[in-house]
């Protein structure tokens, strides 16, 4: 290609409503432009960049044994009906009706589609293992649509589905779409983690694991061990044995001596969470703790307010948080350091839905305003779900269900039950890894790029998917769902390879592997050199971008630092000796090649990027 009849038209600025790196740097080397909010085309360099993620994503699943196929946009609304998607997915879901009134919604995922088909067409267990794909553009309206590429309303993803009429079967599907996103990462130059997760609206019944790429820009936090190869999202994580478990029963709570005495440390007890809480409980019952009592806190509604007002930790306190879940009103108990995670809280109960009650319904149940509600002499009785670390303190500081009055001396089993003892929080940076002995969690923040999840019989039950096993019995499907955000993708590794001058592509993914640039395009001797560097490696199957604009070498330079070609060969002054610059870019330094041996030189480094897992 030459560059004068290329489109791509560079910005000197970002825009100004461009929060993320890979958003300003994609528009401003002209691969991306906006037509709506979330909505972009992708000029011919993106374009290019695109089509190269997609053909590693091709070949890996096509080396996995999956097969690919193309299924509709417009989806009948009957079928999300059938699942119980329909409701479930929210807003989210773009939902539009044809002339005659038939309702109809724009793809975001394809379970149902794939599902029916299936169902239609496979009737016999001898044609099961089974997995398809398909590359194409998804629909989803999101609120607010931000960071270019990596939060849009239309997007490319590439969606695998796996058919196995056994649990082994299924298993070895989920391994083999495993490892090929592995491969896919690792082809595409990531730095990425594999990490537990949860299933969020997609639903199932098995494992979920996502793919996020390490990013600063990232709105997911990836929890890693310091020491082993556990991680997960902050939505999965757990604790260990250690500090803010049900192991400190006593340490952080109000009475911190009394561990002490005990002469337990952290990372000494072996004990799992049902023998921590049994330690805690006979603690209590054998120390003469005062009974509850309830004390004026005026104007404390946070816990930040009780700990300026009170001189206290924020361990001594209980939270008591209400909550709506599937039309069910729940209390959830948390210590006063730690946030309610409400995926687990959802998971627990079941709910398809869950959210903070609004001041109404706050009120009804505990008879006071929000931020002082407490588990004793709840107006209304809900279930109470009280978290492990709760459950372990010796007694601890929690709302009185009356304005400006907590409760103190308040012991978890004596005054309120805790039957409902689980994991309802998120961990903390530094805690215990649940996996290892010794090793802390630390946080980092992350692009979900990728998610693969065993759904079972969620969608093949729903949708009457089955197939006659090897005894004529009728048996649902074992389904598995494969994602990968293929232009989300492009955004992440944008996020990883740039630097303050622009773009730098790994090889594999690069619009052009070589960008050869004549100084002066009216200097003959520099066109010459250019144009005999461009035909030999064209000839030579080798990608290559001519820089042939009767611009400035500065503008020349700083349009190629943009566009992040991973080699730039220039053709200047030393071309009367010559001689040529080469300067790869993820390089500072530049070198002088004869120009003779410049395209043995090429040869030489594309043979080794073809040898390399990242072409």
């Amino acid at each position: 290609m030459r560059q004068s009849q290329l489109l791509s038209p560079t910005l000197r600025q970002a825009p100004a409503d461009a929060e993320a790196a890979s958003h300003q740097l994609l528009m401003r080397a002209g691969y991306i432009r906006p037509l709506a909010a979330g909505v972009y085309s992708y000029l011919p360099l993106g374009w290019k960049v695109l089509r190269h993620i997609e053909r590693i994503v091709r070949e890996e699943m096509d080396h996995a044994g999956a097969q690919e196929l193309h299924l509709p946009a417009m989806l009948p609304a009957e079928l999300w009906k059938e699942s119980g998607r329909y409701d479930v997915y929210g807003p989210e879901l773009i939902r539009l009706h044809d002339r005659h009134g038939r309702e109809f919604a724009l793809g975001p995922t394809h379970e149902e589609v794939v599902t029916a088909l299936i169902r239609d067409e496979v009737k016999s267990y001898k044609r099961i293992p089974l997995t398809v794909y398909q590359i194409q553009t998804k629909y989803r309206d999101e609120r607010r649509p931000r960071f270019g590429l990596l939060r849009c309303r239309e997007f490319v993803m590439k969606d695998a589905y796996s058919f196995d009429i056994d649990a082994a079967g299924l298993d070895a599907s989920y391994r083999s779409m495993f490892e090929a996103y592995h491969r896919i990462m690792q082809r595409l130059g990531l730095r990425y983690r594999a990490v537990e997760a949860d299933a969020g609206a997609m639903g199932g019944e098995g494992a979920t694991h996502e793919f996020t790429a390490l990013a600063d820009v990232g709105e997911d936090t990836v929890v890693t061990c310091t020491e082993c190869g556990y991680a997960a999202n902050l939505e999965r994580a757990e604790a260990g044995r250690g500090a803010s478990t049900a192991s400190d029963a006593v340490g952080n709570g109000v009475d911190g001596d009394a561990q002490a005495a005990r002469g337990e440390s952290d990372e000494n007890l072996a004990e799992d969470q049902a023998s921590k809480l049994a330690d805690a409980q006979a603690y209590k019952l054998d120390s003469a703790i005062a009974q509850a009592e309830r004390f004026l806190t005026p104007d404390m509604k946070t816990i930040e307010d009780l700990v300026a007002g009170l001189k206290m930790d924020e361990t001594a306190f209980i939270k008591t948080l209400i909550y709506a879940a599937d039309g069910e009103t729940v209390a959830v108990l948390v210590r006063g350091d730690h946030e309610v995670n409400e995926i687990k809280v959802k998971n627990a109960l079941g709910a398809d839905v869950i959210e903070l009650a609004d001041e109404e319904t706050v009120a009804q149940v505990t008879g006071a305003p929000t931020g002082f509600a407490g588990p004793i002499g709840l107006k209304q009785k809900v279930k109470l779900l009280v978290d492990y670390a709760v459950a372990a303190l010796s007694e601890g500081i929690a709302g009185a269900n009356k304005e400006d009055y907590h409760v103190r001396h308040v012991v978890p089993g004596r005054d309120f039950a805790i039957d409902g003892a689980g994991d309802y929080r998120n961990v903390m940076e530094g805690e215990l890894c649940p996996h290892c002995d010794g090793g802390r969690l630390q946080f980092h923040r992350g692009i979900e790029v990728g998610h693969v999840f065993k759904l079972g019989t969620k969608y093949s039950a729903a949708l009457g998917a089955t197939v006659l096993d090897p005894n004529g019995r009728e048996q649902p499907l074992l389904m598995g769902c494969y994602g990968i955000g293929v232009s989300r993708l492009m955004a992440a590794i944008v996020e990883q390879h740039h630097d303050e001058r622009g773009l730098s592509w790994p090889q594999a993914i690069a619009p052009f592997h070589v960008h050869v640039i004549p100084v002066a395009v009216k200097d003959e001797q520099q066109m010459q050199a250019a144009e005999r560097l461009y035909a030999e490696l064209q000839r030579a199957g080798v990608s290559v971008l001519l820089d042939d604009r009767d611009e400035r070498v500065g503008v020349k330079l700083a349009d190629a630092d943009l566009f992040g070609i991973p080699l730039r060969i220039v053709c200047g002054k030393s071309v009367a000796d010559g001689m040529v610059e080469w300067k790869e870019r993820a390089s500072s330094e530049v070198k002088l090649v004869e120009i003779g041996e410049c395209l043995e030189k090429v040869r030489q480094w594309a043979q080794l990027l073809l040898c390399s897992p990242f072409w």
